[in-house]
């Protein structure tokens, strides 16, 4: 009987009885309803959903092992190892879901060595000094301070709205809501604290940005991306810098994050 969700079809080739499965759209959607079971983001099923549709374009929706490993080649020549290893994780899991014997052949490379960077509070100045003369540096400075002294990730900071943030108490909840779009690495919610520099920042940004309706998101990525890209450090550093103060004052100061579930 015909799969409802893959098609066979007949191979061209020296055997003419032998099948091969073709990926269809509903296939594409079954796996990505198991993923959704599993509490991931809207975010990430959208990312998901292009990794699948690239490679079925590519493989013309027939899967064949040869004309897989090309496009896998293909992904790994012009992408960084991190988003190759990010996109083939999915296309592998994916041709398991399909039951596709030769899936367990893929192997991922290891991860590329990276020097250790090691953030001081000159190199957060340093930054800050970067930005001096840029149209956003009110945005730029608030997200700087705010993630050095509150240990967000940068997803997280990403993901932040006016209701997380609890001025009076140099407080931010930090959501784990995949049904929001909001998940911590942990998948549990918890609060942070932040400086009271940062506060001083966040409350002149956020009365920039109640003024300016054209804004919709407090800390949007792709801007920040883009602005970042040639700093002294990355949004990412952050949480970083945030990490060593930790360890420099021995766990006693203000850094200290406190985590709580709801």
């Amino acid at each position: 009987m015909e799969d409802c969700h893959l098609r066979k079809v007949e191979a061209v080739g020296s055997n003419p009885t032998q099948s091969i499965k073709k990926i269809s759209n509903e296939s594409i959607g079954e796996y990505l309803s198991f993923l959704e079971l599993k509490g991931v983001t809207k975010g990430h099923l959208k990312e998901v959903e292009r990794y699948l549709k690239n490679y079925k374009k590519y493989i013309l929706s027939a899967i064949n092992k040869h004309k897989s490993i090309e496009y896998f080649k293909e992904l790994q020549r012009n992408n960084s190892v991190g988003y190759y290893k990010r996109q083939m994780f999915q296309l592998r899991r994916f041709l398991k879901f399909l039951k596709i014997d030769w899936a367990d052949e893929i192997n991922l490379p290891a991860d590329p060595y990276y020097e250790p960077i090691r953030l001081t509070t000159d190199k957060i100045n340093e930054t800050l000094e970067y930005f001096k003369e840029d149209e956003s540096l009110i945005r730029l400075k608030a997200v700087i301070l705010l993630g050095c002294t509150s240990g967000m990730r940068a997803e997280e900071l990403y993901k932040l709205s006016q209701e997380d943030i609890i001025l009076d108490e140099n407080k931010v909840i930090i959501r784990h809501d995949p049904k929001s779009n909001h998940t911590t690495k942990n998948k549990k919610s918890r609060i942070s604290f932040y400086s009271n520099e940062a506060k001083q920042a966040i409350i002149e940004y956020l009365d920039y940005f109640n003024n300016h309706k054209t804004l919709t998101t407090i800390f949007a990525q792709k801007t920040l991306s883009r602005k970042f890209l040639k700093a002294p450090i990355r949004v990412k550093h952050l949480r970083k810098f945030f990490s060593q103060q930790w360890d420099r004052r021995d766990n006693t100061c203000y850094y200290k994050e406190y985590y709580e579930e709801y």
